[in-house]
């Protein structure tokens, strides 16, 4: 590792991002450094525009990832290199005002039953019912689920911040069926080949498979992906009357601002919380092997 490597690990780590922006940061500017196989350190401003329109023109990124390169470069010389950021001439490209994908309960319904095994269900089921961030998913542990008191506890989520969310009475008895199934010791959904590593869990590659195997049974033409769960659910709170504030403290957002985002594709009072999703055949989904 070089030395600006770990100084700018270190800047990351003093300020507490998450492992997977700390990744996503030092790649890039590794990738700044590779594109003119010079030190980055050794780069100036005119540079820093010759790659700025070669991510775009070239490489044609999305307009997300630009961003995220952008904030890279900018942490890179604002606070690993202490340079002043007025020097920096990185506007951020305006970014496509995209409506986005939400399922009805009805395709929510449909994707659980085309889901392979229980793992799988469960995986989904509880993505659906909590509208948890990926991360979220893949990190919650057997002690996370208090069952007395109808919680799921979410540690140490997006700002370290951690909260709990209400489960019902459907969820937990799924999460009784699959824990009696698998017996998992430590991470509610273990990693490793066919979920038997009692130290790590999924990673979000599982979860994509899992719901790209459930659209692909379900027949569902519209591109869905994990967080499609969330937003689904989030859209389905606010139909059912469910207030802003409520929702913003459910989903975990810090500003009011970003709830109203996920909501505004919702109808308000159309109907019921649509979470009466009927329990699955758990002898059809346990009798299959647990790889997803």
């Amino acid at each position: 590792m070089t030395h600006l490597r770990l100084r700018m690990l270190e800047e990351l780590q003093r300020r507490n991002y998450a492992e997977n922006t700390i990744r996503s940061y030092l790649g890039a500017v590794e990738d700044f450094a590779r594109y003119f196989n010079t030190p980055p350190d050794q780069l100036g401003a005119e540079h820093l525009r010759q790659y700025h329109l070669y991510l775009i023109q070239e490489r044609k990124l999305a307009t997300q990832t630009v961003v995220s390169y952008i904030s890279a470069l900018r942490f890179f010389y604002g606070k690993t290199l202490g340079r002043p950021l007025p020097e920096l001439n990185l506007p951020n490209p305006k970014r496509p005002k995209r409506l986005p994908t939400v399922l009805g309960p009805e395709e929510v319904a449909r994707l659980l039953e085309a889901t392979q095994n229980l793992f799988q269900y469960t995986l989904l089921r509880t993505l659906y019912a909590t509208a948890l961030r990926r991360s979220e998913l893949c990190q919650l542990k057997v002690t996370d689920i208090d069952s007395p008191r109808m919680m799921i506890h979410v540690r140490e989520a997006k700002g370290q911040r951690d909260r709990d969310l209400p489960i019902d009475t459907s969820l937990l008895k799924t999460l009784r069926a699959y824990w009696r199934w698998l017996r998992p010791p430590e991470y509610l959904f273990p990693g490793g080949r066919y979920h038997t590593l009692t130290d790590r869990p999924i990673t979000s590659k599982t979860l994509w498979r899992a719901v790209e195997t459930a659209v692909l049974g379900a027949g569902i033409l519209k591109h869905v992906s994990p967080h499609t769960l969330r937003h689904s659910r989030a859209t389905h709170w606010y139909e059912a009357g469910v207030d802003l504030p409520t929702i913003q403290r459910l989903l975990g957002h810090t500003h009011l601002e970003t709830t109203t985002l996920y909501v505004h594709l919702g109808n308000p009072h159309l109907e019921d919380c649509p979470d009466a999703i009927p329990l699955p055949d758990f002898d059809r989904l346990t009798g299959k092997e647990t790889r997803s």
